[in-house]
């Protein structure tokens, strides 16, 4: 009859087969003795014999080496210690593991060797990154938003002789551009917006006909640069309707971009709508666009107030739309 000693140990290697933790035996010097059958799988190791005896330390890199170290020596002392760190398996693919290492201790009290558990945690750890990434996207964002939430409202407060309605209803309708750009971005992938897209949204409400006409290559812009070209776009199409070449029968705005050999050209230019004169007072609009828009999108803005119709000009380095 099968002695208990034996059905232990058939129980113990049944364990450590099914087990996909990591499960290792450590001499007092820091080489290799013992790798679970289970623990070969999971570390891909083919032979177990071809890295027997070698020093546990070299699988770990960066700062878990140092972690590694600093486990056996808490072991040698008779103390346990636990560490999260990467380590490719013997097939040189990357991991990330978190480690328990503890004393074994023999009959005299004291470590005779050192017993090691990995569980790999690869996924739990991209995901973590990936949530950091996240939380860092979005505390950028929502600065820049409320960074251009305050210019909006600071800028259309200022020195103006408007009633009060009037100036909020104002600033309401700024901020609902700013809205639909967001959209646009929560739509998009964190990296930015498409331009055309952006476009599209933010002049909706201007558009009628064929009066209006949106021509140009596939752009993406960083969050900050889309905001800063959704509020454009916005003072721009309202401002068209209101007194330039979308007031009017026969009026027409063509908007226009190229990016050819790392230069960005956008343009916005209107025609046949009532005759252009320069304002005497450069108000929000054109503040914004000629300070704001070129500043944020790394180049220089110029709005022409022309007879024949208001025309921008936009001119910036293709790099500068993507940084945020």
């Amino acid at each position: 009859m099968p002695t208990q000693l034996n059905k232990d140990a058939r129980f113990l290697s049944a364990v450590l087969s099914a087990s996909d933790d990591c499960i290792k035996v450590i001499g007092l010097d820091g080489t290799l003795e013992f790798m679970s059958e289970g623990g070969q799988r999971v570390m891909e190791v083919q032979d177990f014999e071809k890295i027997r005896g070698c020093p546990w330390v070299q699988f770990w890199q960066g700062d878990g080496h140092a972690d590694a170290e600093a486990a056996l020596a808490a072991a040698r002392a008779g103390r346990s210690y636990r560490f999260q760190g990467p380590a490719d398996t013997a097939a040189g693919n990357p991991r990330y593991w978190d480690v328990q290492v503890s004393p074994i201790v023999g009959p005299d009290g004291k470590p005779e060797a050192i017993l090691s558990v990995s569980r790999d945690i690869t996924q739990m750890h991209a995901g973590e990154e990936r949530y950091r990434l996240l939380a860092g996207e979005l505390n950028h964002r929502i600065k820049n938003l409320l960074a251009m939430v305050s210019g909006i409202v600071n800028q259309s407060m200022r020195g103006s002789n408007e009633p009060l309605d009037m100036v909020k209803r104002r600033v309401s309708d700024r901020l609902q551009a700013l809205a639909a750009a967001q959209d646009v971005l929560m739509m998009a992938s964190r990296h930015g917006a498409d331009l055309r897209q952006l476009v599209e949204v933010v002049l909706s409400p201007h558009r009628s006909g064929e009066r209006l006409a949106v021509d140009g290559p596939s752009v993406t812009l960083s969050s900050k640069c889309a905001l800063a070209m959704a509020l454009a776009l916005h003072e721009l199409g309202t401002n068209a309707v209101k007194y330039g070449a979308l007031s009017q029968d026969g009026g027409h705005v063509d908007v226009s971009w190229s990016n050819q050999g790392g230069e960005f050209h956008f343009r916005w230019q209107e025609s046949g709508g009532p005759p252009v004169t320069a304002p005497q007072r450069r108000g929000f609009g054109s503040q914004m666009i000629e300070k704001v828009l070129g500043s944020y999108l790394g180049g220089t803005a110029k709005i022409d107030f022309a007879p024949d119709g208001i025309i921008l000009s936009l001119d910036a380095p293709t790099a500068a739309l993507s940084e945020s």
